[in-house]
């Protein structure tokens, strides 16, 4: 048999991860669920003429064929209108999936998709190739109101606060601000300036002045105002006193900053402190067209980003009705590599088991199975001993794998152990129950002990 050999990229939790995970996952689901969001979920593969739309190079898409195509397909599924590719996120194919079934969605359709992506780019910490996104979106048929730009941001706060994770900052911006503000100084190409401002925190103030002129066309002095404008933060209405003391005025200036300030209001009596009002945040995909958003956990902003998103106008149209909307997504995979790598949380246990069910001898193992049914009738997660060993050895097994409970059946009546704190009582399978934070693995926030297991004897067993 082959030597197993790891992929980079492609992240495989261990048993104890994995009920992290599933936490993460069902906490996000519940808090969704809560603001009328409904689930969705969308093929894995998408027509690579579809996937490139939104400006992604080839290079970063899994490409889709058979080890052996059929003879009489003659090479046919080569071209770009007929080669599949893997998505690579869930934008594209939730905008492909309003215009195939826009006739049974009622609008504004609120979705959330969580799902695993592919993408073809170096790994690194907090980056793979294949991941788990959590996306939120509304979208409405021809218009969708600005209360929503505002909405979704703070959703996705309160969904990130339920989480075993540090607190987060939400860093917002308008696309309009900035594309107002570069039209009233005379900048002509406003979408490569925000792309190369989006690089700022990543190259510097200096290599983004440079980008400017040679990308974007503009002039010395349009990229120091640019730069100027970039820098200003605010948590409330002063940004818009900040941004109109560089003396430049638009229509389009003035309506970005008239919704972003409403945003940073919203969020100041909602969640104070969350939101930030961050103007170099840009969101260099050319979709955007007003509010943008960007996340970062306190204190491990290294990682970068752990949700994104903004608002888009025309992404999906089907050249009758136009569907716009506004969307972030959560990397949870991202998310959960740091949670994971730094103890930030961990599972009470790694098995779903809360009671192991000893055997006295295999004679008896068919009692033991019967103790094991009840309990599950009951809902509670049940494992019977691989083998009849000694007690004090079945107890370390439960032990080994974080198993609470041992029950030994016996002729004059059966009882129960709690292996951390060596308690044994008497226990009837149809009526006993372990304590409710014992039934399933539960997930510890940084800080919080697991009870110790008490040491085991070999003599342990029923009194």
């Amino acid at each position: 048999m082959a030597r197993a050999s790891s992929l980079s990229g492609f992240p495989e939790w261990l048993p104890d991860g994995r009920v992290v995970e599933r936490s993460v996952l069902d906490s996000l689901r519940r808090t969704f669920e809560l603001h009328g969001f409904a689930e969705i979920e969308t093929r894995a593969v998408e027509p690579l003429s579809q996937l490139l739309r939104k400006g992604e190079t080839s290079k970063e898409v899994y490409l889709l064929r058979r080890l052996q195509e059929d003879a009489e397909e003659g090479g046919a599924e080569t071209g770009p209108d007929r080669q599949l590719g893997l998505h690579f996120d869930l934008t594209v194919p939730f905008a492909r999936y309003v215009l195939e079934h826009a006739g049974q969605l009622a609008f504004p359709f609120k979705r959330y998709q969580i799902q695993k992506v592919w993408r073809g780019e170096r790994p690194q910490d907090g980056r793979f190739r294949e991941f788990t996104q959590a996306d939120i979106d509304v979208v409405g048929a021809d218009t969708l109101p600005f209360h929503y730009e505002v909405e979704l941001p703070l959703v996705m706060a309160e969904a990130l606060e339920a989480l075993p994770v540090p607190p987060v900052r939400i860093s917002v911006n308008n696309r309009k601000v900035a594309q107002g503000f570069y039209e009233a100084i005379g900048l002509e190409e406003v979408e490569a300036a925000l792309r190369v401002i989006d690089k700022l925190d990543k190259i510097g103030p200096e290599a983004v002045a440079v980008a400017l002129e040679e990308e974007a066309g503009a002039t010395p002095q349009q990229a120091a105002h640019a730069l100027e404008l970039a820098s200003i933060s605010a948590i409330d209405a002063s940004v818009a006193d900040q941004v109109l003391a560089l003396g430049q005025r638009s229509d389009l200036l003035d309506e970005g900053l008239g919704e972003l300030v409403a945003l940073l209001e919203a969020a100041q009596d909602l969640r104070p402190g969350t939101v930030v009002a961050d103007l170099k945040i840009a969101r260099g995909l050319d979709y955007y067209t007003g509010s943008v958003y960007e996340t970062t956990l306190l204190g491990h902003e290294n990682l970068g980003s752990i949700c994104s998103g903004g608002r888009y106008d025309s992404l999906a149209s089907d050249g009758k009705r136009t569907y716009p909307g506004v969307g972030l997504s959560i990397g949870v995979s991202r998310l959960l590599a740091r949670v994971l790598g730094d103890d930030l949380a961990t599972a009470t246990r790694p098995v779903p088991t809360a009671v192991l069910v000893a055997v006295a001898d295999e004679e008896h193992r068919r009692a033991s199975d019967r103790v094991a049914r009840a309990l599950r009738a009951r809902g509670i997660p049940t494992d019977v001993a691989p083998t009849a060993a000694k007690f004090g050895k079945q107890i370390r097994y439960a032990d080994r794998r974080g198993i609470p409970f041992v029950w030994f059946p016996g002729e004059d009546g059966d009882e129960v152990k709690d292996i951390r704190s060596g308690e044994q009582v008497p226990a009837d399978a149809g009526a006993w129950a372990p304590p409710a934070e014992d039934l399933w693995p539960r997930v510890l926030a940084a800080g919080a002990a697991k009870p110790a297991a008490q040491p085991v004897t070999e003599g342990a067993g029923p009194r």
